[in-house]
């Protein structure tokens, strides 16, 4: 799931967290799918910085110049 997939569906947990009343144990289900969300964002944006590094890493050492 890319970045902006995983943003948009946390976006619409909080949305139906505020919005509608929820029993407790929808509550929880619902916030613990948003957490798992939160999780794989994280891990696509590590993934992303490290991606970043290489190629800043390789700037700086003078590889790939043009």
């Amino acid at each position: 799931m890319e970045l902006e997939e995983i943003i948009e569906k946390l976006e619409q947990t909080v949305e139906q967290m505020e919005s509608e009343p929820l029993s407790l144990e929808e509550a929880y289900k619902t916030f613990s799918q948003g957490m798992k969300l939160v999780v794989q964002g994280n891990k696509a944006i590590d993934k992303v910085e490290k991606k970043m590094e290489i190629l800043m890493k390789k700037d700086i050492d003078g590889e790939d110049d043009e």
